[in-house]
């Protein structure tokens, strides 16, 4: 059965009301109090702030689909250069989509869903959807993007790492 604006918005207001009758946390600063953004992917297996440690304004948590630094660029120098951000920390995880498939397959799979209009959208746009066949390399890849680039500073302090879906582990890659 297919999810309707109606379950989830019953499922929010729940949920909001639950957390909101004992929130205490109004008076954190906009800046997180660590430093550090954290950038991992939006896959629905990873807690960052239980997995990776992180309380309610510590850090800016970024996600987007394979934790790309070129996806995230924007919010990247938003918590760096507006926020106070000095560190920068990479997670890609195990058992990620982005490993299992090509730009190629993904507009074919757009183009079957949603027609040749939309195919054509995607090619005149040229979007990337950023797929990647290696973990580790992946990882150093985004961390030389952003060493690659002026609207990072050289001395930020940038590390990657790979969160193992399977066991809750996280590991230091680079």
């Amino acid at each position: 059965m297919p999810v309707t604006n109606e379950d989830i918005a019953t499922h929010l207001e729940a949920a909001s009301a639950s957390y909101s009758s004992t929130f205490d946390k109004g008076h954190l600063a906009l800046p997180p109090a660590k430093k550090y953004l954290v950038l991992t992917c939006m896959d629905a297996r990873i807690d960052p702030a239980k997995a990776f440690g992180i309380e309610l304004g510590d850090a800016h948590v970024i996600r987007n689909a394979g934790a790309s630094t070129k996806d995230a660029l924007r919010s990247i120098v938003i918590s760096q250069q507006l926020l106070a951000t000095e560190a920068i920390v990479i997670v890609k995880h195990t058992g990620c989509g982005m490993l299992t498939f090509k730009n190629e397959d993904a507009y074919g799979v757009v183009e079957g869903n949603l027609g040749v209009e939309a195919r054509k959208e995607l090619e005149e746009r040229k979007l990337d959807f950023l797929p990647f066949p290696e973990l580790k390399q992946a990882i150093q890849d985004d961390i030389d993007f952003l060493r690659g680039t002026k609207l990072v500073k050289d001395e930020v302090p940038i590390s990657g790492w790979v969160y193992e879906v399977e066991t809750g582990k996280t590991v230091r890659a680079v």
